[in-house]
C-alpha cells in the first residue's frame, strides 16, 4: 500500500471503524483476517468498544451541526466525538483555553449537546468479570509478597 498523501485531514473513530468494516474486518470473525491484517483486527475490535462501535454518520452530523455555536476547532470537535465527554473536567481537558472560551454555562449545555452521541456498548459479563479477576489476582500477589518479606525478617 503507498501513502498517497500523507496527514491529509483527520479521522474519527467512527471513520476508521466504518473504515476497516469495508475492508472486512468484524468482530465474529476475528480469526479470519481476508484483506485485514491482525493489527487491524486488534484496531477494530478496541474501536468496536469505544462510543465509535454505536455511532452513526446522520448522529455525528447532527453532533456537528449542534456544537457549532461553540466555536470548537475541527480537533476539539473529534475529540468530543472520540471521547465523549461526560463532565467539566472532561471539556476542559478536549476545548484549549476552555475557561476563556466558555462560559460554566455552555459547557454545561455541550455537555448536553453530547448526549446526542450514543453510550459505547456495553462489555459482555464474561469480559467484566475477567477484569475483575485479574484485578483480584494482582492484589493476591501483592499481599504474598508482603508476606514474604515479613518472614524474612
Amino acid at each position: 500500500m503507498k501513502v498517497k498523501e500523507a496527514n491529509s485531514g483527520l479521522l474519527s473513530n467512527f471513520e476508521v471503524l466504518d473504515l476497516l468494516r469495508s475492508w472486512g474486518a468484524s468482530q465474529e470473525d476475528l480469526t479470519a483476517f481476508g484483506t485485514v491484517t491482525p493489527s487491524e483486527c486488534k484496531v477494530y475490535d478496541y474501536l468496536a468498544q469505544t462510543p465509535a462501535g454505536t455511532q452513526s454518520r446522520d448522529v455525528l452530523h447532527n453532533f456537528i451541526e449542534k456544537v457549532e455555536k461553540y466555536k470548537l476547532t475541527k480537533g476539539e470537535r473529534l475529540q468530543a466525538m472520540n471521547v465523549r465527554p461526560s463532565s467539566a473536567v472532561e471539556v476542559h481537558l478536549i476545548v484549549e483555553d476552555c475557561e476563556e472560551r466558555m462560559t460554566v454555562e455552555s459547557v454545561e449545555q455541550f455537555l448536553e449537546e453530547v448526549k446526542i452521541l450514543p453510550q459505547p456498548p456495553e462489555k459482555p459479563e464474561e469480559e467484566v468479570k475477567e477484569e475483575d479477576d485479574g484485578a483480584e489476582d494482582e492484589n493476591d500477589d501483592a499481599e504474598e509478597g508482603d508476606e514474604e518479606e515479613d518472614m524474612e525478617e
